[in-house]
């Protein structure tokens, strides 16, 4: 949840996403859902020269396996907020803890 609220920030900023093939594609984050699948519109490919068939491609929709980094616009990155956010949820988590983290012993012979 964390991670999909700090992307959703980032609606209509322009970033880099590089993706596992070695493909770099610029372009602006159109929309993420819940499974950090990302949505990018007016897109370039940083080495034309490599990739031209994506050359037409204006739009596309990039599945959250693929993705190997995406690169932020610097200025507008919160980190302060971020550490904040990640502390808060972390706390959650650990409280939801279930009691017994181990499975049963049972008595008798093994």
């Amino acid at each position: 949840m964390l991670f999909y609220s700090f992307f959703k920030f980032f609606g209509g900023k322009d970033v880099v996403m590089e993706l596992k093939n070695d493909l770099s594609i610029c372009g602006t984050l159109h929309s993420v859902d819940w499974y950090l699948n990302i949505k990018l519109t007016d897109i370039s490919v940083t080495d034309p020269e490599k990739y031209p068939h994506m050359l037409s491609v204006k739009n596309c929709f990039i599945l959250d396996s693929v993705v190997h980094f995406m690169q932020l616009p610097a200025d507008e990155v919160n980190t302060q907020f971020l550490q904040d956010a990640a502390r808060k949820e972390a706390l959650q988590q650990k409280q939801r803890l279930p009691l017994f983290l181990f499975p049963p012993f049972s008595i008798g012979s093994p």
